[in-house]
């Protein structure tokens, strides 16, 4: 039905719902869009779809002095506009990025911008229409874009790390709004991430990677498995990216890689360790972007010498210091790489996502807990 044609047949007075709208943007309550006026008869409809006590203290972070009850995550869900159905999800990704352990540690604060990539897992993915193919980081699909965004209304409005006050991000990126994918297990070679990370292949499950953006990889020209991984490590070493001697990554493989990848023999571990040992940069790219004060660790000491010689202190300039083609890994092991199938299969498309730091869980996880 067209707009205007909508607009016609309107049976209801839509007034009162726009002054409700309003009422929220005043009250400082959305991230910049429109949300659901989260009325008691819809939050209650919400807090049906679970077992758990709305008054259940689900964190306590001591750097905000505030806590979070399923109540309030029932009411970021509402505002966000999710179905009530969702709400199991939702508690489950929440969760999930509380136990990664970032927002105890200033991640939801940080300069670097970052905000929760939220992976979903086992049957909630077909039986709520979360979308793990075609446009998966993209919109039109109700359950990745709602339970996404219900993560940064909790952030808002529950524990109140707001823009140019608490959350200090110099630039921000669009994922602070939403960021939420399923798995394409289907098509993947591999076993899905939460049987990877524990659970049984018949529970629901979500992931929670902090992450500072995606990285796009189109790769349409080989499928050579060692070309491919070449061009996605070239991503993970991006100069730009490197703020520490060591990262961790995410790696969401596009099935039509993920394919190639395995009909050339290689496990999901040997994509991770061939990474580790290929996400390399040469220590005169580093010298040439001034990230050669960036101090190694033995574990991603220049790999031709196994030593840190050359890193700290170059002098003159940098073609003559000590070092300049050595290869240097920014990958400290595979259990630093987390690998995810989700896309279609229609072309070469890849992504890394970037995550910020070392948190205490890589990923954080947490099992959809549903009614009993």
């Amino acid at each position: 039905m067209a707009i205007d044609e909508a607009e016609r047949e309107q049976p209801v007075d839509i007034d009162p719902l726009l002054e409700a709208i309003e009422y929220c943007y005043e009250q400082g309550w959305t991230d910049g869009l429109p949300v659901v006026p989260p009325t008691p008869a819809l939050v209650e409809r919400f807090l049906a779809e679970t077992d758990r006590d709305p008054d259940e203290i689900l964190v306590r972070l001591d750097n905000f002095r505030r806590t979070a009850t399923v109540r309030q995550i029932a009411v970021s869900a509402a505002m966000a506009g999710c179905r009530p159905e969702y709400l199991p999800v939702v508690l489950a990704a929440f969760e999930a990025v509380i136990d990664e352990g970032w927002p105890a540690a200033g991640g939801w604060q940080s300069t670097t911008g970052g905000g929760p990539l939220l992976i979903v897992n086992g049957p909630v993915r077909t039986e709520l229409g979360f979308n793990s193919r075609g446009n998966v980081f993209g919109p039109g699909f109700r359950a990745n874009a709602t339970v996404g965004r219900a993560m940064r209304l909790i952030i808002l409005n529950v524990f109140d790390v707001r823009p140019h006050e608490l959350d200090q991000s110099t630039q921000g990126n669009p994922g602070k709004y939403c960021l939420c994918i399923a798995e394409n297990e289907e098509e993947s070679p591999w076993e899905p991430l939460h049987v990877e990370l524990g659970c049984s292949p018949g529970d629901s499950a979500v992931a929670a990677l902090h992450t500072r953006g995606i990285d796009f990889i189109d790769n349409r020209q080989t499928a050579d498995a060692h070309h491919i991984l070449n061009d996605i490590g070239d991503s993970i070493a991006r100069t730009g990216t490197i703020l520490r001697a060591e990262k961790r990554i995410g790696v969401i493989i596009g099935p039509e890689h993920a394919q190639f990848l395995a009909a050339q023999g290689m496990t999901k571990r040997d994509v991770k360790e061939y990474l580790v040992e290929n996400a390399v940069r040469w220590l005169g790219d580093l010298r040439r972007a001034g990230k050669d004060g960036v101090r190694p660790t033995p574990s991603n000491a220049p790999i031709s010498t196994g030593s840190m010689h050359g890193w700290a202190e170059p002098s003159g300039s940098p073609e003559d210091a000590p070092g300049w083609d050595q290869r240097v890994g920014v990958l400290r092991s595979a259990d630093d790489v987390l690998v995810v199938v989700a896309g279609a299969p229609n072309a070469g498309v890849s992504a890394v996502a970037q995550p910020l730091g070392f948190p205490p869980h890589f990923p954080g996880r947490s099992v959809v807990r549903p009614k009993r």
